[in-house]
């Protein structure tokens, strides 16, 4: 059994993390699941598994068919509706945001993450705050990586776009980060491996600008 790391509901070591409230993207669907469903004998948590995995290839091959039919604009169309729902539970996962005054923009960032993670993507994480400009995390386990190849994970960049747009706007948040993936799993490493760093001033973004270099060599295909 996978012991390392957290799942959704898990404790961070930092004492601050139980004192820090952030929302549940989907409650009223969670809550309908939790009393409904949950509790009979006869429930399988396998399926949901099964039905996410459903969902995702839907996705890629929904962007790889529109791609390959209609070019760079259907790309941006399928790329702009990924964006947009990112934002969506980027926006629901703030809502009703209830922080101590003392936690710092890094740990707020990180704890984010951690939310994004364990929740939006269901994975196993084992995040870490290395410095007051920086926090990093490895992704020991994700529900995709058996089914996507390593150029399907693009469709990921899309939705956490969507959702750091939204924390930027929120403005929770008095710093903007860069976020970078080092490794991933479905290329071979043994975890996909992020670091999360406090932009510089008229610093590009990374992110935005690595997702570009995707799109091209997708249409390239």
């Amino acid at each position: 059994m996978q012991k390392k790391g957290i799942l959704k509901g898990g404790n961070r070591k930092e004492a601050i993390w139980n004192r820090t409230k952030l929302g549940e993207p989907f409650k009223e669907a969670l809550d309908r699941f939790r009393k409904e469903v949950l509790p009979r004998k006869d429930f399988d948590p396998t399926s949901l598994l099964q039905f996410g995995l459903f969902m995702a290839m839907a996705v890629i091959n929904i962007l790889k068919e529109t791609e390959k039919k209609l070019g760079k604009e259907g790309q941006e169309v399928i790329n702009n509706a990924l964006i947009k729902t990112g934002y969506q539970m980027g926006t629901q996962i703030l809502e009703n945001l209830q922080v101590p005054s003392e936690i710092s923009d890094i740990e707020l960032m990180s704890f984010l993450a951690t939310v994004i993670n364990t929740q939006s993507w269901t994975s196993i994480e084992d995040p870490r705050i290395d410095s007051d400009d920086q926090c990093s995390l490895d992704i020991i386990w994700c529900p995709l990586q058996d089914i996507y190849s390593p150029f399907d994970c693009r469709v990921q960049r899309y939705l956490v776009q969507g959702i750091t747009n939204a924390f930027k706007d929120s403005g929770f948040l008095s710093s903007e980060y860069q976020v970078e993936f080092k490794s991933t799993i479905p290329a071979g490493a043994k975890t996909c491996h992020f670091v999360i760093t406090k932009k510089k001033p008229n610093e590009t973004d990374k992110w935005e600008e690595y997702s570009k270099i995707l799109e091209k060599k997708a249409l390239e295909k």
